[in-house]
C-alpha cells in the first residue's frame, strides 16, 4: 500500500461488512514517534440539512483496511464500534 495520503483523501470509503458507503477518507491519525498510520477519518453524516454540523466521525483503524484501489478504499468494520463523537462548540452545547 505504498500510496499518498493527498491519494487516499479522494476515495470513497465502502464497509465490506454490509455494502455500506461511509464517505470519503477526509483525515488521519498519526503516531510521529513510530512513523506509522493509526487511523483514517470519516466524517458522519450531516444534521439537518448540513446547518448544524455533523453528530460523530468513523475512526477506522488502518488494520481494518482490506483493499486500496484506483477509486475506492475497502474496509471491514462495524460501524458502531468505530465511532467517535465530535465535541460540540459554540452555542449549541
Amino acid at each position: 500500500m505504498a500510496e499518498r495520503l493527498s491519494e487516499i483523501r479522494c476515495k470513497e470509503v465502502i464497509n465490506v461488512a454490509d455494502g455500506c458507503r461511509l464517505g470519503f477518507a477526509e483525515d488521519f491519525e498519526i503516531d510521529l514517534q513510530e512513523g506509522r498510520l493509526c487511523s483514517v477519518i470519516i466524517p458522519g453524516p450531516c444534521r439537518f440539512f448540513g446547518l448544524f454540523g455533523r453528530e460523530y466521525d468513523y475512526v477506522i483503524p488502518w488494520c481494518a483496511l482490506k483493499k486500496i484501489g484506483s477509486d475506492i478504499i475497502l474496509v471491514d468494520i462495524v460501524p458502531d464500534k468505530v465511532r467517535r463523537s465530535r465535541s460540540r462548540k459554540g452555542i449549541l452545547k
